[in-house]
């Protein structure tokens, strides 16, 4: 079996840390006898800086053409001040509408080798494993109009029943095969487009009665992460309220660096890190690559159905956190510093230890 994955570098430490997931995606692959077929393109500033475009055709129809993409990271200060339709930034947003990656999941699990990274106390945060399911296709980043002028700027916020709909469903099919509990995210106090998001999670859940709603403001909802967050299990949000929360749950575990994203629709689907590019760290090994070689476990997860190896890339990852290592963003008294290469490094010679133990269990049908 050979799977075509586009890989989309980016900007900043987007190249440190896609190079750190390739490795791991050339080990597992080699183990469980899959052929990876790489296609290597750009996007973001990179993309601006070559095509005056931070989303080519090029690089779109070779996304078209592959089974999944990875994307490293995309922006910086170098482009704020292009045009919105120039910024790197416009050209994720576009990726995402053209291939129709209308569900984010973002897991935010608390790893116990790190629960005393993160500023809230511990007893806050042990057994904290939830998801943000954030609709990423829709809402305020892509409504019409939108535009400023000297006096005045405006966005509008909007949602139709299809992509309420086929995101709530997404939200309780996860939530049945984790703990049954779906939390729905939004401002229907206040917001006309959140009681009609509302009112339509709640018809979707007439299909799925075995599975808790309730709903949460999301002023709330952000402190309540902070304050209670094992309470949470599926969090089902629009696109702008799961920019934000998925963010906060970052936090909560102790660094940006340790989030896993996966952007998925009917037919295409592309994995990320969620940190963002850090450009005042680019280059200098100091990226922490745990959330994209954790992308690319969600990656080996959905897109590739080998469910097994996923499982063996996150007990790897947990096992060099256990062991001690850790990069600049995690570090603690009594950890060993590794770079983004040597953290790579760890984790894929722990991977090998734990796939040749299951190897007979792994191939016995």
């Amino acid at each position: 079996m050979t799977y075509k994955v586009v890989l989309l570098p980016g900007d900043g430490i987007g190249v440190e840390v896609t190079n750190a997931a390739v490795r791991v995606i050339k080990t597992v692959a080699e183990s469980f006898n899959v052929s990876m077929e790489f296609n290597e393109q750009l996007i973001g500033g990179s993309s601006y800086e070559k095509y005056k475009n931070p989303l080519t055709d090029e690089t779109l129809q070779a996304c078209y053409d592959s089974d999944v993409v990875f994307l490293g990271a995309v922006g910086g200060p170098k482009w704020e001040t292009l045009p919105h339709n120039l910024k790197p930034e416009a050209a994720l947003l576009k990726l995402r509408k053209a291939l129709g990656l209308y569900t984010n999941i973002r897991p935010a699990k608390i790893y116990n080798a790190l629960i005393d990274a993160s500023t809230l106390k511990k007893e806050v945060l042990e057994g904290t494993d939830f998801i943000v399911l954030r609709e990423l296709t829709g809402g305020i980043y892509f409504g019409n109009p939108r535009g400023f002028d000297k006096d005045r700027g405006w966005n509008t916020m909007e949602y139709t029943r299809e992509e309420v709909v086929r995101i709530a469903q997404m939200a309780f099919k996860l939530a049945r095969m984790r703990r049954k509990k779906v939390t729905s995210v939004d401002k229907a106090n206040v917001l006309d487009v959140s009681q009609f998001w509302r009112n339509i999670v709640h018809e979707v859940h007439k299909d799925f009665q075995d599975v808790e709603l309730n709903d949460m403001y999301v002023d709330n909802c952000a402190m309540q992460i902070v304050r209670n967050p094992k309470q949470f299990d599926v969090l089902l949000t629009s696109n702008l309220f799961g920019d934000i929360l998925s963010d906060i749950a970052g936090m909560i575990t102790g660094s940006l660096g340790m989030l896993p994203s996966a952007s998925i629709g009917n037919k295409y689907a592309l994995y990320e890190p969620v940190h963002g590019s850090a450009p005042d760290i680019a280059g200098q090994g100091k990226a922490n690559p745990i959330a994209a070689i954790s992308s690319v476990a969600m990656m080996f997860n959905y897109s590739f159905q080998m469910q097994k190896a996923a499982e063996m890339i996150e007990t790897a990852i947990e096992k060099v956190l256990v062991q001690g290592y850790r990069t600049a963003d995690i570090i603690s008294d009594g950890c060993k510093l590794v770079s983004t290469e040597q953290m790579a490094e760890c984790v894929i010679e722990n991977y090998h230890e734990i796939f040749n133990q299951q190897a007979i269990g792994v191939f016995t049908l």
